[in-house]
């Protein structure tokens, strides 16, 4: 192998290979189905719209959190591509319901409709919400899982896991990019409630691939390698009892990620430099794009050509960690940027468009590709050097993955951050715009008023917080700190013996 993937052993290019595969069929299909939800809610909801779609997207990462927690101890039992192949297959089913329910109650896809226009089948909207909430279970457990299993197919070398990090990133963004786009075309023909019919296939494949991941060697402190083992071993109780372990299993992760990133300097900074950041940036694809692209341009399905410039920029930035790996070690550098980048967000209430025009959706999808840029760049660093650290610590406690539970932790903390706020912030926009018809001058009007107090204040005071935080970790006040000075921090907290952790840990003082 050469280039950056010269260290790379033959069974981690394969296993990476198929991974790839794998991760690119379900970007794919999760770009077309959460294209199609968004959209569609855009369309189908009244003049509560924006609280509604800000209830919808905050109970479906809701689910992610309950799905994202109860796979850490998931992935301390069971092999990771299991997990992984498992839960993208429930998400292939999930994401058909919708398909059915439209088609059984009269839905037609567009291009069969004499107009030409999208006719929808005889339900509630409303009903939108319990397929969307079900689905955040298997979304949150994926995306948990794919933020972990990096680990255990090239170990713990930070060098090697930030050039498969950004490896991955690239060719995500890439499937995300063209999703994105596609996207818009297959609305147009086939309507927002049939665009998405190539997601339960694709999601499919993923699980397909996924499962051709060669499993890897069982963790040494791993004592239960399968249902046969847990149920001689005294852990088959029933069907309450598993509910209840479930529960169990929950709190416990929650409390021992946020035990971890609390009580170390090398961690604490992730809760504004990795959650905050996170939101912001889920908050710029399903918070400002919709309400642009309904509100100024006119037509809701343009915001996924917004989405798209938002995923190429992912895909910059993550190519810009692969080619500076060697030169720019920390995560800080690039999460200076991604703040900095976040100001950019005020363009949006300022800028001249004329609505109905699609290529003012392609100028504001530029304009997303740098926000974007910064915070990939940054995700990616920052995944790396979370794996990397954590490997440190991993297996001290017997039921539960350290590297697991904290970005269950940090999942966590972003799912509340965006249900709360993104809720708020639907209702407070929805209320501006009340009284004036959609299209309307004082509507466009309106929305940009909105727009300068959710795009350009909150994400200005997202900067402040998130490029403070980039201060607290040792040797951050360099522009581009050592890695050996940056991970100097508690290292003797990290790598004390088991006997030492054990008096430190509170889930092993209970």
């Amino acid at each position: 192998m050469l280039g950056p993937w010269k260290n790379f052993s033959r069974s981690q290019v394969k296993n990476m290979v198929v991974y790839i595969v794998g991760i690119m069929f379900y970007k794919f299909a999760l770009e077309w189905y959460n294209g199609a939800f968004i959209t569609l809610a855009n369309e189908r909801f009244g003049n509560d719209r924006y609280r509604k779609i800000g209830i919808l997207t905050g109970l479906n990462y809701a689910m992610q959190c309950v799905g994202s927690i109860i796979v850490a101890p998931l992935i301390k039992k069971y092999h990771t591509r299991s997990v992984l192949s498992a839960a993208v297959l429930i998400f292939g089913m999930i994401s058909a319901i919708l398909l059915v329910v439209d088609g059984a109650t009269g839905g037609t896809m567009r291009f069969k409709t004499a107009n030409k226009k999208t006719a929808y089948g005889d339900w509630n909207p409303n009903g939108l919400f319990p397929i969307y909430i079900v689905s955040g279970v298997s979304y949150g457990t994926v995306e948990l899982i794919r933020r972990v299993i990096p680990k255990d197919i090239v170990g713990g070398d930070v060098q090697l896991l930030r050039r498969m990090d950004a490896t991955v990133h690239i060719l995500y963004e890439v499937a995300g990019t063209i999703g994105a786009f596609s996207s818009v075309s297959l609305i147009g023909k086939f309507g927002y409630n049939y665009s998405f019919f190539l997601s339960p296939v694709f999601f499919i494949f993923a699980a397909i691939a996924w499962r051709c991941v060669d499993p890897v060697s069982p963790r040494q402190d791993q004592n239960l390698t399968s249902l046969e083992d847990f149920e001689r071993k005294g852990g088959d109780t029933g069907y309450i009892g598993s509910v209840l372990s479930g529960f169990v299993a929950f709190f416990k992760a929650s409390y021992y990620g946020a035990f971890l990133v609390f009580s170390h300097r090398k961690f604490v900074w992730l809760v504004s430099g990795y959650a905050l950041a996170l939101y912001g940036h889920r908050y710029l694809e399903n918070g400002l794009a919709p309400i642009f692209a309904k509100q100024v341009l006119g037509v809701s399905s343009w915001s996924q050509i917004i989405v798209g410039g938002s995923n190429l920029g992912e895909l910059f930035g993550a190519m810009s960690v692969l080619i500076t790996t060697n030169y720019v070690t920390t995560p800080l550098p690039w999460l200076r940027l991604d703040a900095l980048a976040l100001n950019i967000a005020w363009v949006l209430p300022y800028i001249a468009v004329q609505p109905g025009k699609v290529r003012e959706a392609w100028r504001i999808a530029a304009i997303f590709l740098p926000v974007s840029f910064g915070w990939a760049a940054g995700d990616v660093s920052l995944a790396a050097y979370i794996q990397a650290t954590l490997a440190k610590i991993e297996s001290k406690d017997s039921s539960v993955s350290s590297l697991g539970a904290v970005m269950a932790f940090l999942y966590v903390l972003y799912i509340i951050v965006y249900a709360v706020l993104s809720t708020v912030l639907g209702n407070w926009v929805d209320k501006r715009l009340a009284g004036a018809s959609t299209g309307s001058a004082l509507a466009v009007e309106r929305a940009r008023d909105a727009l300068k107090y959710i795009g350009g204040v909150q994400f200005t005071i997202l900067c402040i917080v998130v490029i403070t935080s980039t201060f607290i970790p040792k040797g951050s006040f360099a522009f581009n700190p050592k890695d050996s000075d940056f991970n100097a921090e508690d290292s003797g907290d990290l790598e004390t013996s088991s006997e030492d952790n054990d008096l430190k840990d509170p889930i092993k003082l209970k």
